[in-house]
């Protein structure tokens, strides 16, 4: 395939988030290779997800039991095959929330991701209300 553009790069993680603020595991699958892998922060747990099935199952689930997620400004790079996005995971069972990025890799024959890594912006603690960029 050609080169992704930055707008089909960002559609596709529009499209990832979208399917997984749905709880749509086809639409999450559909925007993963098969072998993907989805990292977080140490301490993380189950992490990571291996695999498309997996990463849209772990989702659904969190969906399902307390995270919608809005997107935040992201930068495409379709040189590189890479995208990195803002976002804020809103815990609405607790009025909690988390703020993070996460950085994508793009596979060049499908135009699939391939790998997600995410990094929280604060720690995270079970009794911590807000975690948001320190500056």
């Amino acid at each position: 395939s050609t080169k992704m553009t930055r707008d089909q790069m960002r559609q596709t993680i529009e499209r990832y988030h979208a399917g997984c603020n749905g709880a749509d595991k086809a639409e999450i699958m559909a925007c993963f290779t098969t072998d993907a892998v989805h990292y977080f922060p140490p301490g993380t747990k189950s992490a990571p997800w291996r695999g498309a099935n997996v990463i849209a199952d772990k989702w659904v689930w969190c969906v399902d039991n307390w995270i919608p997620v809005d997107l935040g400004p992201g930068l495409e790079q379709p040189e590189t095959g890479e995208a990195v996005v803002e976002w804020t995971h809103w815990r609405t069972k607790d009025s909690s929330y988390l703020r993070g990025d996460e950085w994508y890799v793009f596979d060049n024959d499908s135009d699939l991701i391939t790998t997600i890594r995410a990094y929280f912006a604060a720690e995270w603690g079970p009794n911590l209300k807000k975690a948001k960029f320190q500056i």
